[in-house]
């Protein structure tokens, strides 16, 4: 997964950890993907938990470039409707 940090692009959009089997382990958000990702593998950690257990099981990112912070919510929200990623919490339940 690191491989494809510098290749992240600086815009709005969806980012999703998958797990070996390809099932989305987390869906987010971000105004940036290439700082908001890159937040996750910041040496000296300091990142919840729950993130680091769902970051050792992750094997694969994906990211969906939108054109507003506006629709990159949208879009999150439907995907976590979907797929009901593991390690998303807050907006799981309907």
């Amino acid at each position: 997964m690191r491989e494809k940090l510098p290749h992240l692009p600086a815009s709005p959009g969806v980012y999703l950890f998958k797990d070996e089997a390809g099932r989305y382990l987390y869906v987010g958000k971000a105004r940036s993907l290439k700082n908001r990702v890159r937040q996750y593998f910041r040496k000296g950690g300091g990142l919840n938990p729950r993130i680091e257990a769902m970051l050792e099981r992750a094997r694969d990112l994906e990211y969906i470039v939108t054109d507003s912070e506006v629709e990159a919510l949208v879009l999150e929200s439907n995907l976590i409707k979907e797929h009901r990623p593991r390690y998303n919490v807050v907006l799981r339940d309907d």
